[in-house]
């Protein structure tokens, strides 16, 4: 949606083009903010999926052999779970919904 003028013959105003384009510059870090809000959803889910395969495969070498995923991902997110339960994150939350 952009701004047009009555007669059709003028250009926007200087106003109108700034508005405008501050119009388009928060739609798209409103789409961005959304974005990473799923990105840390994923990742937190992600992270108990993982110290859960820790669990059932035995330990970190076993998982990610089983999962055909890196020692140091695997690790990665289990410190994402540790952190997220020691600050109260959403590891818990999210492992609660399982």
């Amino acid at each position: 949606m952009t701004v047009q003028n009555q007669n059709s013959d003028n250009p926007p105003s200087r106003k109108q083009r700034l508005q405008e384009r501050q119009r388009r510059q928060l739609a798209v870090v409103d789409t961005v903010d959304k974005a990473e809000a799923k990105v840390r959803k994923a990742e937190v889910e992600l992270a108990v999926a993982v110290a859960e395969a820790v669990q059932v495969f035995g330990d970190e070498q076993s998982a990610s052999e089983g999962l055909d995923m890196p020692v140091e991902a695997i690790r990665r997110f289990l410190g994402m779970g540790r952190d997220g339960a020691a600050g109260g994150g959403n590891v818990a939350e999210v492992a609660g919904k399982s």
